[in-house]
């Protein structure tokens, strides 16, 4: 694919060799129970963790993603890529781009020129490349995936994009006010930012059954689904409600650059939109 000279060629998917760590994630727990009695995001090795962990249930990821958000996790991806609101010939980067979902969202919904999938898990970046087989040659030519780090990216000019999105992904991320500064730089002005992040619904009784399901009920259902060992769906309820506010994540957009911020819950409040414009 010819690349903008505003941006660096990203090395195909396939040169990149996987990094799988000292231990591998079949070998034992990612997380356990005392590790999640602290918050998780206060870990150093947080991301390493994530990334074993991501590469565990990589193979199930969306079949789990499907079943217990009653298919609505596509329905707030549509929302996502109607807030970027691409026009055609521009460039989206997809950060924590896990198994494509998001990506292939603004290849087949939008006019976009390129779609940059980026995520630092092989794993996942493995599953995203063959279900990328199956798309329309048009559509799929457009795509293209990447190995990388939200906090450092490396791969993209500075400037060089429309929009950058991160669904369910920036509590995930070592440090996130770094890649919130990342994406401002990597945008061009004018270029749209745009966060689906899960949240703790504000109504009482909405909450309640929230907690219910996601603290007790799809933990032990996704992670039999799963057969997985790495305790990610333990981890899942303990890193939303360990992580910040609404209010704090779009103070962490402001301060990095982007004006007009917005926060949009979705779905009683279970997911939050969130949608910035980075200035001049």
């Amino acid at each position: 694919m010819t690349h903008p000279p505003s941006a660096r060629p990203t090395e195909p998917l396939q040169s990149t060799p996987p990094d799988r760590g000292a231990e591998t994630p079949a070998s034992g727990a990612v997380w356990t129970d005392a590790d999640l009695a602290a918050s998780p995001h206060a870990r150093a090795d947080k991301a390493d963790r994530v990334r074993r962990m991501f590469a565990a249930i990589a193979g199930s990821y969306d079949l789990n993603n499907r079943v217990h958000s009653l298919g609505l996790d596509q329905a707030w991806r549509r929302r996502a890529v109607r807030a970027a609101g691409v026009r055609p010939g521009e460039t989206v980067l997809d950060v924590a781009c896990g198994t494509g979902d998001l990506t292939e969202t603004f290849a087949r919904r939008t006019g976009a020129a390129r779609v940059i999938g980026l995520d630092f898990t092989q794993e996942m970046l493995d599953v995203a490349a063959e279900k990328r087989r199956r798309l329309l040659p048009d559509r799929a030519a457009r795509i293209e995936y990447v190995r990388g780090d939200a906090m450092d990216l490396e791969q993209i000019e500075t400037a060089s994009v429309d929009v950058v999105s991160i669904a369910f992904g920036i509590r995930n991320v070592q440090e996130p006010a770094r890649a919130v500064g990342e994406f401002a730089r990597v945008l061009k002005p004018g270029g749209r930012l745009v966060v689906l992040e899960f949240d703790t619904p504000r109504n009482p009784l909405v909450r309640w059954a929230n907690n219910l399901y996601s603290g007790r009920i799809m933990p032990w259902t996704a992670t039999l689904l799963a057969r997985d060992r790495s305790g990610a769906y333990r981890y899942l309820p303990r890193s939303v409600g360990s992580f910040m506010s609404r209010d704090e994540l779009a103070r962490v957009m402001e301060e990095a650059g982007f004006r007009g911020v917005t926060a949009r819950p979705l779905t009683l409040g279970i997911v939050v939109l969130y949608r910035g414009v980075r200035g001049a």
